[in-house]
This record gives C-alpha cells, sequence and structure tokens, in this order.
C-alpha cells in the first residue's frame, strides 16, 4: 500500500526527532567519555551507547527506505547515511581487534558525524524558508558544534603528552581560538591536533563571506520595506 505525502511528511518529522535525541545523547555519552576518562581505555558504557545510537539511525534508514515513493532512488541517495550509521566501533571490538583509544576516537566519531548531519537539516527545518538564513543558522551551528568536537578530540590526544593543555576549558578556548582565526599559545603536539589546528582557521575563514552575505541581505531587505 503506497503512502500519502502527508504520512511520509509525518514518519519524516517523527524520525527527525529521534535522529536529533540520539545524536545528542552521543554527543553527551562521548564528552563523558573523553573527559571523564583515562584516555587509553574505551568504556563499556559508551561502547553501549554508541551501538543502540547506531541501530536508532539504521531504523531510521530503513523505516523512510520503505516508506520512499522511489525506493531505488532513496537508497542510493541515502547510501553516505547507512555507511556512517553502521556501528563500526563496536564490529571491530567484538571481533577482537587491536585498537588503541587514539583510534577508538577517530571510529567513534563516524556515527556522530551522521548524528551531526542529522542536527544540521533539523535546523534548517526550524529557520524561515528564507535561503540565506537558513544556510547562516546552519553554518553557525555548524561552526559551534565542530569547535566543540575539536575541542573534544584535541584534549583527548594531547592532554597526556602537551604540558601547556590543563582541562577541558583549556582546549576548548584553543578550539574558539583557532576558529576565529586568532590563534592561541597552545601548539599541538600530536599528528591529529596538528590537522584540527589546520581545519578550524579554514573553517572559520569560510564564515566570514556567507556572514557578510547575511548582513548584506538583511540590510537590504529593511531598507526596502
Amino acid at each position: 500500500m503506497s503512502l500519502t505525502q502527508s504520512a511520509r511528511a509525518g514518519i519524516r518529522d517523527a524520525l527527525g526527532v529521534v535522529k536529533l535525541i540520539a545524536g545528542l545523547v552521543l554527543l553527551v555519552a562521548l564528552s563523558w567519555e573523553i573527559i571523564a576518562g583515562d584516555h587509553v581505555h574505551m568504556s563499556r558504557t559508551y561502547l553501549a551507547i554508541q551501538f543502540v545510537v547506531c541501530l536508532v539511525f539504521l531504523c531510521d534508514f530503513f523505516v523512510r527506505w520503505a516508506a520512499a515513493e522511489r525506493p531505488g532512488r532513496f537508497f542510493w541517495r541515502n547510501l553516505p547515511f547507512l555507511l556512517l550509521s553502521v556501528p563500526y566501533l563496536n564490529i571491530l571490538v567484538w571481533s577482537g581487534v587491536g585498537m588503541t583509544h587514539d583510534w577508538g576516537v577517530l571510529v567513534g566519531l563516524i556515527p556522530l558525524l551522521r548524528a551531526f548531519l542529522a542536527m544540521v537539516i533539523i535546523v534548517r527545518w526550524l529557520v524561515s524558508e528564507n535561503r540565506m538564513r537558513r544556510l547562516f543558522f546552519a553554518y553557525i551551528f555548524t561552526v559551534v558544534v565542530f569547535t566543540y568536537i575539536s575541542g573534544l578530540v584535541f584534549y583527548d590526544y594531547e592532554v597526556l603528552v602537551n604540558p601547556k593543555l590543563h582541562g577541558f576549558g583549556n582546549a576548548l578556548w584553543w578550539a574558539w581560538m583557532n576558529v576565529t582565526t586568532v590563534g592561541a599559545e597552545i601548539f599541538p603536539v600530536t599528528a591529529v591536533g596538528k590537522v584540527f589546528c589546520v581545519l578550524l582557521p579554514s573553517l572559520g575563514m569560510m564564515f566570514f563571506p556567507i556572514f557578510t552575505t547575511y548582513v548584506l541581505q538583511e540590510y537590504t531587505h529593511k531598507k526596502g520595506e
């Protein structure tokens, strides 16, 4: 039996809320794992939470696939979301593959990227139909979340080897200073820290043309009223 457009929209909205909650839970779990963890082992609690969240993402994909008007087109267009929803970290642990905590954090970021994409879509839904305004708020959300995640990863990789890093607040300040292109006095020691030291200013520089365009559009709109 074919679903109506309103039924599909209802399913999409309901699943959007579920994905948003699951993504927030995963972000909180990862934050707790990094800030309160030993930076050596991944806890069973975090692995269990990530597995459940990945199951939610997989169920979301297959339910929407079954309800799609064109299943074949839906599958290929959303294949990246499916690949990002697989609990790779849990599969590697169950397979007995030896993995350091550092690699575990990077692999664990894969479903978080899936959650991040879902959050961006939700933000776009909540904003008005103005395309520039949607882009602006989606980008602001991207900068804030990416800065926070960068602070988490930088803290986890650098806290045991970087003598200038003192606590997660210090790492978060480092991430914010780099995304604003001001820079910080803490210099990364690890390869991952150096990568984020390049990515953050690049993201920050991308913000300025979007911000300028948005301000000019708002100014022109108000002036024309």
